[in-house]
């Protein structure tokens, strides 16, 4: 199986067909969120990456750039960003920002709802998936 850096535009576009195919089949996002990201220290391109993610249409939806009127922006390093959306460690995600390198600017409420949910099997598929395709 072909593993790709994770946002790479060959990750991104493995990941959409993950997702595609469990269109559908996975619950509806307990909370309803759009959260646009800044990821730095990206180890290709420029160095930083814009990235966005919402759950308003039912669905998890992660893509490149962002959106307007988002409810939260987070500003997070590649590693960290890493940890939590492939690897699926919020602890990771919580010492990071108990660390000060996760930035947050908007509705915090809103970002401390998601971290309260746990995923359903479909979603849990889908992340292990993701992981599968991603590189060390």
């Amino acid at each position: 199986m072909a593993k790709y850096p994770f946002l790479s535009e060959e990750w991104m576009a493995e990941a959409r067909k993950i997702r595609e195919e469990y269109r559908g089949k996975t619950q509806a996002p307990a909370h309803q969120v759009r959260m646009n990201q800044i990821i730095t220290d990206v180890p290709f391109g420029d160095g930083n990456i814009e990235a966005h993610m919402d759950t308003t249409g039912g669905d998890l939806e992660t893509e490149l750039g962002h959106l307007e009127n988002a409810d939260v922006t987070l500003t997070l390093d590649y590693a960290t960003a890493k940890a939590i959306f492939v690897d699926g460690n919020p602890q990771a995600g919580m010492q990071a920002f108990m660390a000060g390198k996760i930035k947050v600017q908007g509705d915090m409420t809103k970002l401390m709802a998601m971290q309260q949910t746990s995923p359903d099997p479909a979603a849990a598929e889908i992340q292990q998936r993701i992981k599968d395709i991603t590189e060390e």
